[in-house]
């Protein structure tokens, strides 16, 4: 008899599971119910339709639901939203927001792809001013008529990571007076502070005013900030970006394991306790790759990567997903910031014994015009050369850096091994020695001698 799966969510994590599924398996029923009116658009993509980068909003769109039935054969039920999980009669409770009615759907497998929404601090009188989140189409759509029909002049954004710090960009470019409030040391807590205060440097060269180890307390009448330090700022509106939580009340009121972010809890192969329910995405607590420890980032990588590990445990072939590093970058102003892998903080406060190699050269061959300073960072073990992680910032080859570094780690490779990367050279692109090698014979020198 023909299996049936159900996934729940059709964004980036669903969606995929479906694609992925489709390809390993052409005879299995699939499912994929998606609650909003959108399924599978680049969430990434949306900083650069508000700040007028990205001009069409329907290239965000990867996927339909006529396509997907058409040339997948997926059964795509939009506005339908899962209200319940039954796991002893294998069946969902679903409701059909356009008939406004409820029923029950059976499955053999069930994958939870609800990602995660945006976490609203508790703000007194945020009420006051108009604020605003980034993570879904809707939310984008918002933004964009409040800037087209209210004409902002001054906007505060409430969080420095990358999201806060892309939006400034945006904004700034759109002619806004962009304030960014973040509680920590510094913007984008993933990198090291060192790495952080060079971009925080041009942010604000820029125009942005930047407002660290601070937060909002209240919103006060006409539109007026009140932070943490006692200063205030006068703001047209505010983006909230503060970071994320898990969309876990299915997989909670269905009896699943949560870790402590909140994520679900999944093997190697993307399984729930119920070894017939498997989740994906942002709705996870995944694992660190380097140590195994709870890692809780919300990425598109690991969601496409998780996706696939479903659809091969589903076909018979299973392939254990290994872990994450947490690989982002961002694009702020004319640099590029870039992470893998633990940064000095996390080292630190997991009582880690590492050294640091520092490099700051160009991106390309100096006497070529059009070279950009680049600042590579990258830590690792003193005794054995196993590289931790590290973060790069510049203005040219940030992401060629930390893609060779984030293969390095999963590679296995030392930090010596970093010499012998044999990397292309001609003056346009790089130097005789890539940065990367020259963190090597840096990295080498730091090395603990037997």
């Amino acid at each position: 008899m023909k299996k049936k799966v159900i996934i729940i969510g059709a964004v980036g994590g669903g969606a995929t599971t479906a694609s992925q599924i489709r390809k390993v398996d052409s005879e299995i029923e699939i499912i994929l119910l998606e609650k909003t009116s959108y399924l599978s658009y680049g969430a990434c993509g949306m900083p650069y339709y508000l700040g007028d980068v990205i001009k069409d909003r329907e290239s965000l769109f990867a996927a339909t639901p006529e396509t997907l039935h058409t040339k997948k054969r997926i059964d795509v039920r939009m506005h339908h939203e899962a209200l319940q999980i039954n796991r002893e009669n294998k069946s969902v409770t679903v409701r059909d927001h356009d008939r406004n009615r409820d029923y029950e759907e059976t499955y053999d497998y069930l994958v939870v792809a609800t990602g995660a929404s945006p976490f609203i601090p508790d703000i007194p009188c945020l009420h006051q001013i108009p604020a605003f989140h980034l993570r879904t189409v809707e939310d984008m759509d918002r933004i964009k008529q409040f800037i087209q029909t209210e004409k902002p002049g001054t906007c505060t954004i409430i969080g420095g990571g990358f999201i806060g710090v892309e939006m400034a960009e945006n904004f700034t470019h759109l002619g806004m007076k962009v304030n960014v409030v973040e509680r920590s040391e510094h913007v984008i807590s993933t990198i090291d502070e060192e790495t952080a205060l060079t971009l925080q440097d041009h942010i604000s060269e820029n125009g942005v005013t930047l407002y660290t180890n601070d937060g909002l307390k209240e919103v006060l009448p006409e539109c007026t900030l009140k932070l943490d330090s006692g200063e205030t700022l006068q703001s047209d509106f505010i983006l909230l970006s503060v970071g994320v939580k898990p969309n876990n009340n299915l997989p909670k009121e269905a009896g699943l394991s949560l870790g402590d972010s909140g994520g679900v809890l999944c093997n190697e192969f993307m399984q729930t306790d119920d070894p017939s329910i498997y989740a994906v995405g942002d709705v996870v607590e995944s694992i660190d790759y380097i140590d195994g420890t709870p890692k809780q980032v919300p990425l598109a990588w690991p969601a496409h990567r998780q996706a696939y590990i479903v659809a091969k445990h589903l076909s018979g072939n299973p392939i254990p997903f290994k872990g994450m590093l947490g690989t982002a970058i961002a694009k702020v102003f004319d640099l590029s910031i870039a992470s893998t892998g633990l940064n000095e903080k996390e080292l630190h406060d997991k009582g880690y014994c590492y050294q640091t190699a520092v490099h700051k050269g160009k991106s390309h061959a100096g006497y070529y015009p059009g070279a950009h300073d680049v600042y590579v960072r990258v830590h690792f073990c003193p005794d054995t050369g196993k590289i931790f992680g590290g973060n790069v910032v510049g203005g040219e080859g940030v992401d060629k850096q930390i893609d060779t570094l984030a293969t390095a780690i999963y590679g296995g490779l030392t930090i010596t091994d970093l010499q012998e990367i044999e990397t292309c050279y001609a003056p346009p692109f790089s130097s005789p020695k890539g940065l990367l090698n020259m963190i090597g014979y840096k990295g080498a020198g730091l090395m603990n001698k037997k």
